[in-house]
């Protein structure tokens, strides 16, 4: 259940003087009759929570856990509470003033339940999820477990799977169907057929949430595998799903993953049991899943049909309602047409019937055709009535290609760089962004506007994990993803290819290369972008490769051990570097050498154990910012003594995000003077930052988001004279700001939300002329409320508290 996130200390059981108090009140309900509404309040809102907090202690008993002191202050509370309602009986009527004290007593005390409910038991569950992902979970297949009311937590071992993120036309009945047909006793192994783009996955999503599927199986899992899957990884994904509070198990073979995966399948066997294998392309992967226990089903969506299926549903096309119906609603949104008149309604029926009824190619074309003139529209029918998109697969991409035609020839090329990225794997934004801004020369802000763009046609989908701050002038791209159906990912690499300026090497099992690519005489020469992925080998000396021009290189991989390849020598002109490693675990990378990359500008680096700084010997004269993502920086921070300022002379950027063990910065890097902005984000074991960071002067951005053992800010923060934006939400144990804040003389926009622990304001916020917007909580706005008359030009944003229905109380109607 929920309540199993919990972990609480030993010795604080919240039970007996919760059941405690609820026997005074009923005892003194009809004595104390001047408070009987308040006391029935109070009543019925311990009557919703003694279950849960019974539960609580059960788990106490199993589960340790550090020390949290609101345990300790609501059992006071609830203490308190008892003497509080005994006294209620010997207050005289004609007393209106001790009636009214404590009237706002007992008010007080059930808001002081209420609210451990919705924000105590919510930082508890936050935290505790956000460490085991930290700890356990692959990010790159787990973005839906990030979310509070991630199913993946639950005891049950359902999983979150992906989300349905449009509007979904002619799939009622085929949803009918094949429901009837997976729960035909004769069927364990049922396969949902369709080529690429018909919507198998959507139907088999939309299977996986049906009421009547998670009514008839406790565990549901959710598993995309790929062309080129990785048998081991995919393993560890289910145990993920299956057991999401045990350790992420490692596999030396596909032998020893094998075995894991029968025991794991025979843990289950008297529990009804739903796995949904999403493009499958091998027949052999899904024999790998299938054990005769009861109760268990097999769903496989694949292109094509598997000896391993006990029965068949063929995916047809939609039908011309449902495909007018599709493409309208892709081609004429609801909102903001103003003055533009449809193309003529023959017109339209033309493009539609050219689709041939194909979901993919409706919504990708009829995006395309948003808001363009008839000219547009009518080019677009005659492409479409010159070959038919079912004819080869390469006729699927020519049709889906022309809604690239309308598009600007920057945000051609960037959709084009999609592809380098690994299949039915989310693409980091701010990778995107890294890569764009020093290939095409232009800003941030432009290179967002372009993913805009290309989401707004339906080329791709935007995910974002954070408040819907990221492309503003302090949001967060880390917390911005990107997926892409494969058929639009393979459109991607057939128009790079016939361009000849990017190099995308597949996964292959043996980690070789193609032969034209091994002569010593192929070079590319006007290459320049270049991506790599691999699995968990060790990659080959590819000394014959030269890129002279290649500015961008991605490195995807799957290792605990990764070796670079040996052309990277020779890549003088790389400007920005890449290096994600899907696999579970932080992978050790052999040292990059600054003399290799001279013009080297941005880094990116995911999953790595970043080796110690005072190895660096040389500088990286012209890098401009760093990345770390999910990384280990124990060993790097280490008696950390090199000169930052001589190592990294034009360094403007730095972004932390994830790395569980950085405890503290070190002193030197306050040495940055020209750093501008400074992210550290989800770094739960931070404890403080220096005392020099005032020494930062250019510092613009400052966010500290979700650190949750820092507890204050170091006085010469109140330095940071262009500081404009600073960020401390979800820092739960922040509890005071610097005396000297008001001396932020530049600051506009301050984010404190769930800053729990934070109780008051220095009386220098008054300084804080300049200061437009506060981003917090509802007792936080109390605080900012009486300043407004002073602070003109403050705006107060109260941040939305999260809403704990899932939990099973109902904190709403608790008292109807």
């Amino acid at each position: 259940m929920a309540w199993q996130a919990l972990q609480f200390p030993l010795g604080i059981l919240l039970g007996p003087p919760a059941q405690e108090l609820q026997r005074v009140i009923l005892e003194e309900l009809y004595k104390a009759y001047h408070f009987k509404s308040y006391l029935e309040q109070l009543e019925s809102t311990l009557q919703r929570i003694i279950p849960p907090i019974n539960e609580i202690d059960r788990l106490n008993a199993e589960l340790t856990d550090q020390s949290r002191p609101e345990l300790e202050r609501l059992k006071v509370e609830l203490e308190k509470g008892q003497d509080l309602v005994r006294k209620c009986s010997s207050v005289p009527s004609w007393n209106i003033f001790k009636r009214c004290r404590y009237s706002k007593k007992i008010l007080k005390l059930d808001k002081i339940l209420l609210r451990f409910f919705q924000l105590d038991v919510t930082a508890n569950i936050w935290l505790d999820n956000k460490q085991s992902l930290v700890d356990l979970k692959e990010m790159s297949r787990k973005f839906d477990a990030f979310s509070m009311k991630s199913e993946s937590s639950r005891s049950d071992g359902s999983s979150s799977g992906p989300q349905i993120r449009d509007k979904v036309f002619g799939l009622d009945v085929p949803l009918m169907e094949l429901k009837m047909l997976l729960f035909r006793e004769d069927v364990m192994v049922l396969g949902l057929c369709a080529p690429g783009g018909c919507g198998k996955t959507t139907l088999a999503t939309m299977l996986y949430r049906d009421t009547d599927v998670k009514d008839r199986f406790k565990t549901i899992c959710f598993l995309s595998i790929s062309s080129s899957p990785n048998f081991k990884a995919i393993v560890q994904r289910l145990s993920e799903q299956m057991f999401p509070n045990d350790p992420v198990p490692q596999f030396l073979s596909d032998e020893e993953a094998d075995m894991m995966l029968v025991n794991m399948l025979l843990q289950r066997q008297e529990q009804p049991m739903l796995l949904v294998l999403d493009d499958v392309w091998e027949d052999s992967v899904v024999h790998k899943f299938i054990i005769k226990t009861g109760g268990y089903k097999i769903l496989v969506t694949s292109r094509t049909e598997c000896q391993a299926f006990d029965s068949k549903y063929s995916l047809k096309m939609l039908n011309d309602a449902d495909a007018a119906a599709l493409f309208r609603h892709s081609a004429f949104p609801q909102i903001g047409n103003g003055n533009y008149e449809e193309p003529d309604r023959d017109l339209q029926k033309k493009i539609v019937s050219g689709c041939r009824g194909l979901p993919l190619a409706l919504q990708v074309i009829g995006n395309s055709l948003r808001r363009q003139p008839v000219k547009v529209w009518q080019n677009t029918e005659r492409m479409l009535s010159s070959c038919s998109i079912f004819e080869s697969h390469s006729d699927l991409l020519r049709c889906l290609a022309s809604s690239l035609n309308y598009l600007n020839k920057k945000v051609q090329e960037c959709f084009m760089d999609l592809g380098s990225f690994p299949e039915d794997e989310r693409i980091p934004a701010s990778s995107l962004i890294d890569i764009w801004v020093e290939l095409y020369g232009i800003d941030e802000v432009d290179a967002y506007i372009n993913l805009l763009e290309l989401s707004s046609r339906s080329l791709i989908n935007l995910i974002e994990i954070t408040s819907g701050d990221a492309g503003q002038m302090d949001g967060n791209m880390d917390g911005l993803f990107v997926t892409q159906h494969d058929l639009l990912r393979d459109l991607a690499i057939y128009r790079s290819r016939q361009q000849g300026t990017r190099l995308i090497m597949e996964r292959r099992e043996d980690n070789s290369l193609p032969k034209r690519w091994r002569e010593q005489e192929h070079q590319f020469q006007n290459t320049r972008l270049v991506s790599v992925s691999t699995g968990e080998m060790f990659m080959p000396k590819w000394d014959n490769m030269h890129f002279p021009e290649a500015e961008a290189l991605i490195l995807n991989f799957s290792a605990t051990k990764y070796t670079s390849p040996s052309f990277m020598e020779k890549m003088e002109k790389l400007k920005v570097l890449i290096v994600i490693n899907y696999g579970c675990f932080c992978a050790e990378l052999d040292c990059l050498t600054p003399r290799h990359f001279p013009n080297l500008r941005r880094v990116r680096l995911e999953k790595v154990l970043i080796p110690s700084l005072n190895e660096i010997t040389m500088p990286f004269k012209n890098l401009q910012k760093i990345s770390l993502f999910m990384c280990e920086v124990s060993q790097a921070l280490r008696n950390c003594n090199i000169n930052f300022p001589d190592m990294l002379p034009n360094l403007v950027e730095i972004n932390i995000d994830y790395c569980k063990d950085l405890v503290e910065l070190p002193e030197g890097l306050c040495n940055l003077i020209h750093l501008k902005r400074l992210s550290i984000s989800n770094c739960h074991e931070l404890l403080a930052l220096p005392q020099g960071i005032g020494c930062m002067r250019d510092l613009d951005v400052l966010r500290l988001h979700a650190c949750t053992a820092l507890l204050e800010l170091p006085d010469s923060i109140q330095k940071l004279q262009k500081l404009r934006f600073l960020d401390i939400s979800d820092c739960l144990n922040v509890e005071r700001l610097p005396e000297g804040i008001g001396e932020l003389s530049r600051l506009e926009k301050l984010n404190m939300k769930q800053c729990w622990g934070l109780k008051k304001l220095p009386s220098s916020v008054l300084n804080l002329v300049g200061l437009k917007e506060v981003i917090c909580d509802d007792e936080t706005a109390d605080l900012w409320e009486p300043l407004r008359w002073h602070l003109c030009k403050l705006k107060i944003t109260v941040h939305r508290e999260i809403n704990l229905s899932w939990l099973g109380v109902d904190l709403e109607n608790l008292h109807s």
